[in-house]
């Protein structure tokens, strides 16, 4: 399953390129509004960023107005794919769009109906906001499920992209589902970096590193102290051995011969 980011943060999206799973990027007016400035440069940068595809979504109410922001921004960057609600004019411009050779992706899916409608108008993406359903007591999975199952039934080419998505379980769930897209807050896909146990591990296996250096220079530090302690003591007793200066016999611990009054002499004559 591909993983888009759900926001207009250039700061954001730059982090997710950089950790290497970033394969594209969904926008919307909502998301624009939190960054402000024009949308059109902001879609640049966004594509100079990534060369997935990027969702960039119209605000006009009918069709001539839908097609003529939908070129618009389709002029922009060859990864950019047009994002349209799910209406029946929405319908019409995705059909037209599609006679264009302009990607769209179809978005605000409640219903696998919905879903099916959009990709037979031509729809490149098909989005249901799982979230949203959740938060109204119904389950946004089993639309995934069922426009996976369909697409796969009958050999339709256009994508499952999972939206709307609140926690990393949905990420999860989308996948199993089988979407084929996920497109997610920054927020949840920073917390489906980290676990408690992973980040206490980590700080463990530091915590251990450092113990293990620091005893390791410990040891290596005392070694040629103690070398040198030794060799002063060895030193020492060599020079205790020769401090009086003494040669012969003495020196070397053995006692000189005693000679006898006669010993070696001519015997007296009586």
């Amino acid at each position: 399953m591909k993983i888009f980011l759900d926001t207009a943060d250039i700061g954001e999206i730059r982090t997710a390129a950089r950790w290497g799973v970033l394969d594209g990027v969904t926008t919307n007016p909502s998301l624009y509004a939190k960054v402000g400035g024009s949308y059109e440069e902001i879609l640049r940068e966004i594509c100079r960023i990534t060369s997935g595809p990027v969702s960039a979504e119209v605000v006009a109410d009918d069709v001539e107005g839908m097609l003529r922001e939908g070129r618009a921004f389709a002029k922009l960057a060859r990864n950019i794919m047009v994002k349209v609600p799910m209406s029946e004019l929405g319908l019409e411009a995705i059909s037209r769009f599609a006679e264009e050779g302009i990607r769209t992706n179809c978005t605000l899916i409640f219903t696998s109906n919905q879903g099916l409608l959009a990709a037979k108008a031509g729809a490149t993406l098909i989005s249901p906001f799982v979230g949203r359903l959740d938060d109204i007591n119904q389950d946004g999975m089993i639309v995934i499920r069922e426009l996976a199952e369909m697409f796969a039934i009958h050999d339709i080419d256009a994508q499952v992209l999972a939206a709307s998505i609140r926690h990393p379980q949905h990420v999860t769930q989308a996948a199993l589902a089988g979407a084929h897209i996920s497109t997610i807050p920054f927020k949840v896909l920073g917390q489906m970096v980290h676990h408690p146990l992973t980040d206490k591990g980590i700080a463990t296996f530091k915590a251990d590193w450092e113990k293990a250096r620091a005893a390791a220079a410990k040891a290596a530090a005392e070694t040629p102290a103690a070398a040198g302690s030794a060799a002063t003591t060895t030193a020492a007793r060599a020079d205790g051995d020769g401090s009086s200066g003494r040669t012969g016999p003495r020196a070397n611990g053995v006692k000189p011969a005693r000679h006898g009054s006669g010993s070696g002499s001519t015997k007296r004559r009586r």
